[in-house]
């Protein structure tokens, strides 16, 4: 007798991240590549960029690879990145597909933040990495951004992390009791 069982896929066994946890993390992560890049590229533009894409890739494919799926964000907040199939840590190959998106809106959106103030049109380059994880609001079921479903990996939570979130909720639970 054969067996016809067919396990299912990390995608619908394990528990997935939160849209606004997802966001906070990538809030961390994209202020502390922002920092570096502001420093010593304040006035050339071409140098914070190429400081923002080192600093990124470093810390969402290298530093995501050696520490279990997840960066410093998702470290903060409790999350990891995993394979959508197996729920594994993704290959170097499918973290850099998936931050090769990421990244370019990460960067468009710095350089619009950094010039905002003169010209008001250049809020339109904040639209790709928007679009990008709106693409998350839409999908219930897995959460998946746009480069989630491109590198097929999965933000799901997990025990192994900081749990900022939770602090936050607990330290603003009790300014609220001491208010009312």
């Amino acid at each position: 007798m054969s067996s016809l069982y067919v396990q299912p896929s990390a995608a619908t066994r394990l528990p997935k991240g939160g849209i606004w946890q997802r966001g906070l993390a990538l809030g961390i992560d994209f202020i502390i590549a922002w920092l570096p890049s502001g420093i010593l590229g304040a006035d050339r533009p071409a140098v914070a960029g190429l400081v923002f894409v080192v600093t990124w890739f470093c810390l969402r494919v290298l530093l995501v690879a050696k520490n279990q799926g997840q960066s410093l964000g998702h470290w903060a907040l409790d999350l990891k990145v995993v394979d959508n199939k197996f729920g594994k840590l993704p290959d170097m190959t499918a973290l850099a597909k998936r931050e090769g998106v990421v990244g370019l809106g990460a960067l468009l959106t710095m350089f619009a933040l950094g010039k905002l103030w003169r010209n008001g049109g250049m809020a339109l380059l904040i639209l790709p990495l928007a679009v990008d994880c709106a693409i998350a609001l839409i999908d219930r079921v897995h959460r998946q951004a746009f480069h989630d479903r491109l590198a097929q990996t999965l933000v799901i939570y997990t025990y192994r992390g900081y749990s900022l979130d939770r602090k936050l909720q607990k330290l603003f639970a009790q300014a609220r009791r001491r208010v009312k």
